[in-house]
């Protein structure tokens, strides 16, 4: 309790005992003055006494430590996850160069793979190619697709490859194709090869 609530409660604690009634007829005035003292502040100080301002500290800094130790898990995750799609898309991609290796002519699925091309709008400038690959065959399937990139002269400057693994029957999977080359000159995509496997 503050010293100033102390000093009311104190004077009012008084005023209820001079106005009990002691069976008199003499009326008594108050023994206290109509107006009650300040209390005295000069020991105040205006602070919290150290030990509520020592918990307070160590509350604020604890939670400062659990939003950046959160912070930085939700970081980790999140570079984890990518590194985790990054090593994915890299998988796959060498698994569909490695079944289009010994592949004569086009290949047996060019009938099952689409090509579409990406606005470079959605794409931050960035040549981008959406496959749809479907199964249409009455068994699971898995396809491994080539995309080449070629300059205005028809020269091949890159090639992706892409693969949709182990699709139900009529299942489809649409991976993206993305160019690494800058935007200029413009270059042409082309399904080159398709296989079901």
């Amino acid at each position: 309790m503050s010293a100033a609530a102390a000093v009311v409660v104190t004077a009012l604690g008084a005023a209820g005992l001079v106005s009990c009634d002691t069976g008199n007829d003499e009326t008594v005035g108050p023994a206290f003055s109509a107006r009650p003292t300040a209390p005295d502040t000069a020991g105040f100080s205006g602070e919290p006494p150290s030990d509520i301002a020592s918990s307070a500290a160590e509350a604020v800094e604890s939670a400062r430590a659990s939003a950046s130790s959160a912070a930085a898990s939700a970081s980790a995750r999140e570079a984890s996850r990518k590194a985790s799609i990054g090593s994915e898309i890299e998988r796959s991609r060498q698994e569909a160069e490695n079944a289009l290796k010994g592949v004569e002519g086009r290949g047996n699925a060019l009938g099952e793979v689409a090509m579409t091309g990406k606005p470079r709008a959605d794409t931050e400038g960035v040549l981008t190619v959406l496959l749809t690959i479907t199964n249409k065959t009455d068994r699971e399937a898995s396809y491994a697709a080539q995309v080449d990139f070629l300059d205005p002269s028809g020269k091949v400057v890159e090639t992706q490859f892409v693969g949709a693994e182990d699709l139900e029957p009529g299942e489809r999977a649409q991976p993206l194709v993305i160019s690494g080359q800058p935007p200029e000159p413009v270059l042409t995509p082309t399904l080159v090869k398709a296989q079901r496997y």
